[in-house]
C-alpha cells in the first residue's frame, strides 16, 4: 500500500490526509469545492504551527508531509492509482451511496474503500459497489495528530485480508488500531460519549446545572480531558447533530436530537469554527 486517497476536505478528511502524508504515503486529497481545498491547507497550516511551537512535529517533518500532499478537484485523477481510498464527507447515506458507487467504477479494482463514519456502517455502502469484501469502516477521532486510536470495523461482507491491510495501514501510520470483529452503530468510544453528551444535555435542558459546571464535573470529577459541552464545540455541533440524527434513524430506542442543538444550528452556532456554540471564542 503506497498512495492513499481521502475524499472530502472538511475537518476530519483534511487531518487524515496529512497525518498519512506524515507517515510517508502519497495522498490525494480531494474536494469538489476548490475553494475548501485551500481552506484546509490554510487551517492545516494553522493546526500544524501551534503543534511545532509546542515541539510535537518539526518544520522539516511538516514540509515533507506537504510534498506528499496533492489537493485533487478531479475524483477520476484523485483515485486512479489508490490502493486506499478513505471517504470523510457529510453523514448522509445517499451521499455516501452514490459516492461509493463512483468510486468502484474509478479507482483500480485492488483499491480497498473505506469510510471515516462512525455511524453509518459500512455494509450500507458495501452494497453499492462490486467489491463488498474490500469495503470497511476506518474511524478516526479529532483531532487526528493527537488522538492515538483508529476504529477498523469487519463487517460481514468485509474479507480478513481487507481488515487486516485496514489494521496495517493504521499501525503504518503510528496509530493504535481497534479492530471491531462485527458492526454496529458508533462502534465503543461514541457509543459511550453519546450517552455521556445525552445526559449533559438532559441536564442542561431540565435546568439542573450550567454547561460549565456539568462540563467541570466530567473535568474534575470524572478526570474526563474535555467536557461534553466543549467537545461538541471542539468537533462542530453541526457534526454532533448529524451523529444524533443518523443515531436516531437507525437505532429503535435512540433519542432524537436535542432541541436545543437544533436551535443553536439555525442560527450559526457551530462551536469553535463560528466562534460561538455552547461557549463563545475569540
Amino acid at each position: 500500500m503506497n498512495q492513499i486517497s481521502v475524499i472530502g476536505a472538511g475537518l476530519m478528511g483534511s487531518q487524515i490526509a496529512l497525518c498519512a502524508a506524515f507517515a510517508g504515503f502519497k495522498v490525494h486529497l480531494y474536494d469538489v469545492d476548490e475553494q475548501r481545498l485551500q481552506t484546509s491547507q490554510q487551517q492545516l497550516a494553522k493546526q500544524m504551527a501551534n503543534y511545532i511551537k509546542r515541539g510535537l512535529f518539526s518544520q522539516e517533518q511538516f514540509d515533507q508531509a506537504n510534498d506528499n500532499l496533492i489537493l485533487e478537484t478531479s475524483l477520476s485523477t484523485a483515485v486512479e492509482h489508490a490502493d486506499l481510498v478513505i471517504e470523510a464527507i457529510v453523514e448522509d447515506l445517499a451521499l455516501k451511496r452514490n459516492l461509493f458507487q463512483q468510486l468502484d467504477e474509478l479507482a483500480p479494482p485492488h483499491a480497498i474503500l473505506a469510510t471515516n463514519s462512525s455511524m453509518i456502517v459500512s455494509s450500507m455502502l458495501a452494497s453499492s459497489t462490486t467489491r463488498p469484501d474490500q469495503v470497511c469502516n476506518i474511524h478516526f477521532f479529532n483531532p487526528v495528530f493527537l488522538m492515538a486510536v483508529v476504529e477498523v470495523v469487519k463487517g460481514a461482507h468485509t474479507s480478513n485480508e481487507t481488515a487486516q491491510a485496514a489494521v496495517d495501514f493504521v499501525t503504518r501510520i503510528h496509530k493504535t488500531p481497534l479492530l471491531l470483529q462485527k458492526e454496529i452503530t458508533g462502534f465503543i468510544a461514541n457509543r459511550i460519549l453519546t450517552k455521556v453528551m445525552e445526559e449533559a444535555m438532559f441536564l442542561l435542558e431540565e435546568g439542573v446545572a450550567t454547561v460549565e459546571e456539568i462540563d467541570l464535573a466530567c473535568t474534575k470529577a470524572l478526570n474526563h480531558p474535555i467536557g461534553p459541552f466543549a467537545l461538541m464545540d471542539l468537533t462542530g455541533l453541526d457534526t454532533a447533530y448529524a451523529i444524533q440524527k443518523t443515531q436516531f434513524e437507525l437505532e429503535e430506542d435512540a433519542k432524537a436530537p436535542s432541541p436545543l442543538l437544533k436551535e443553536k444550528l439555525a442560527h450559526g452556532q457551530l462551536g469553535r469554527k463560528t466562534g460561538q456554540g455552547f461557549y463563545t471564542y475569540q
